[in-house]
C-alpha cells in the first residue's frame, strides 16, 4: 500500500509550469479551481484496493487516495457504475493470466462521466459519458485518471447498468457467435451455463439473427423459474441436466436442426452434454470453467463426428489491434440495450455497501444478479 500511495502522491505533486488545461463542469460536480498555466488535479478518490493476492473478501479494503495530476493528454473521469465480474475476482485471487501488479485498485470495466480534460484533449468534454475500451484496470474508485486513448464516448441515453457491463459479457457473446462458425438464419446453437449473462446475451443475439438456441441449466432450486426467464428472452429449448439422462439427447430437439456450434463455460459433464448435441463437424467453444472440472471427449466424437474444440478469451481478441472494431460493436450492443432488445438482470449497490455486493458476487448468498457498484 505504501508503494501505491507513494506513486499516487508523487504524481499528484508533479507540477508543469507550461501546461494549459481546460475544464467545464456540470452543476452537480464539485467546483474546480483552474487557472491558465496551472496544473489540474483530480479530486481525492475513494478506492477498493488490494495489496496482495488472496480471497477478495479478506484482501480488499476501502482507502482514500490523494488527488492525481491530470496531464495534457489525460481525462479525469468521475465513475458512475462498475460491476464485479468473475474475472475481477480471479485477478484479486492472483489466478487470472493477466493482472495488474499489486498493490492495485480493483475493477476492469464500468461507466463514468468526464470531469476534466488535459490541454491536448479535443475528443471529450466534461459531462460526456465514457467507458474504458478496451477494458482497463482500476475502475473501483470514485475518480479515474487515464490517457485519452483509453476512453470511448457513449450514448448517455443507455441505462447506466448496461453501459457499465457491456464490454466483458455481451461482447464475448457476440464475438463467439460470429468468429467460429458461419451461422445462417435457421441454424441452431447449444450452450451450457445459459443463465449467465453471456448465456442470456447469446440467446437474444442469436434470436435477432434467426438462430435457435438449445440451453442447458443446472438442477437446483429455482430451475423452473430460470427456465421461464430464459424462455421470455427468446430461448427455444431449455433443459436441466437431469432431463438429459437419456441415451439420445438429440431426440429432444424436436424440429430444431442439430447445432453446428456449442458454447461451454462449465466444463465436466456439462461440457460433455454440449458435445452430444453437436452435429458432425460441429465446434464447441470453451470460454469458462465454472465447475473447475476438465473436458472429457470420447474417441468416437473425434473419429466419427470430427468435432472441433476451440477456446475464446476476450482479452486475447482485444489485444489483436481490435480497438476500432471493439468500439463499433460496443455501440451496436448499447443500442440494443437502449432499445430494450438486449436485457439481463443486474443489482445496483451503493459503493459504501461494497462488502455486501462482494459476498453476493462470491456466491455466499446463493444465485444473485450481476452486482454493479454505483458511486
Amino acid at each position: 500500500m505504501a508503494a501505491l500511495m507513494e506513486s499516487v502522491v508523487g504524481r499528484a505533486l508533479k507540477f508543469s509550469s507550461t501546461a494549459n488545461f481546460r475544464s467545464i463542469r456540470r452543476s452537480e460536480t464539485p467546483t474546480l479551481c483552474i487557472k491558465s498555466f496551472s496544473t489540474i488535479m483530480s479530486p481525492p478518490s475513494k478506492a477498493i484496493v488490494y495489496e496482495e493476492h488472496g480471497s477478495p473478501d479478506s484482501v480488499t479494503r476501502l482507502v482514500n487516495l490523494p488527488p492525481v495530476e491530470v496531464k495534457e493528454n489525460d481525462v479525469c473521469v468521475k465513475m458512475i457504475a462498475a460491476p464485479i465480474n468473475p474475472s475481477d475476482i480471479n485477478r484479486i485471487e492472483g489466478v487470472y493470466p493477466v493482472r495488474p501488479p499489486v498493490p492495485a485498485v480493483g475493477g476492469y470495466e464500468g461507466v463514468g462521466e468526464v470531469y476534466a480534460v488535459g490541454s491536448n484533449v479535443n475528443g471529450f468534454s466534461p459531462g460526456d459519458w465514457v467507458i474504458p475500451s478496451p477494458p482497463s484496470s482500476g475502475t473501483w474508485q470514485t475518480y479515474v485518471v487515464k490517457e485519452e486513448s483509453v476512453w470511448h464516448k457513449i450514448d448517455k441515453e443507455c441505462p447506466m447498468e448496461y453501459a457499465a457491463t457491456i464490454t466483458v459479457n455481451p461482447l464475448t457473446a457476440l464475438r463467439m457467435l460470429e468468429d467460429f462458425v458461419n451461422l445462417n438464419s435457421g441454424d441452431s446453437v447449444v450452450q451450457n451455463g445459459a443463465t449467465s449473462i453471456v448465456g442470456q446475451c447469446v440467446i437474444q443475439l442469436a434470436r435477432l439473427r434467426g438462430i435457435s438456441t438449445i440451453n442447458l441449466i443446472r438442477d437446483r432450486a429455482g430451475s423452473d423459474e430460470a427456465r421461464e426467464q430464459l424462455k421470455a428472452l427468446g430461448a427455444d429449448e431449455v433443459f436441466s441436466e437431469s432431463q438429459l439422462n437419456v441415451k439420445n439427447v438429440k431426440s429432444l430437439l424436436g424440429n430444431l436442426p442439430e447445432p453446428a456450434l456449442g458454447f461451454n463455460c462449465v466444463g465436466g459433464n456439462a461440457a460433455s452434454l454440449v458435445l452430444k448435441y453437436l452435429r458432425e463437424g460441429g465446434t464447441m467453444v470453451t470460454y469458462g470453467g465454472m465447475s473447475k472440472k476438465p473436458i472429457t471427449v470420447s474417441t468416437t466424437s473425434f473419429i466419427f463426428k470430427d468435432l472441433a474444440l476451440r477456446g475464446f478469451w476476450l482479452q486475447s481478441w482485444l489485444s489483436m489491434g481490435k480497438v476500432k472494431e471493439c468500439r463499433e460493436m460496443i455501440d451496436y450492443l448499447l443500442g440494443l440495450a437502449r432499445d430494450g432488445k438486449l436485457k439481463y438482470e443486474t443489482e445496483l449497490v451503493p459503493f459504501e455497501e461494497f462488502p455486501v455486493a462482494l459476498d453476493k458476487a462470491l456466491g455466499k448468498l446463493g444465485r444473485q444478479p450481476k452486482q454493479v457498484i454505483t458511486f
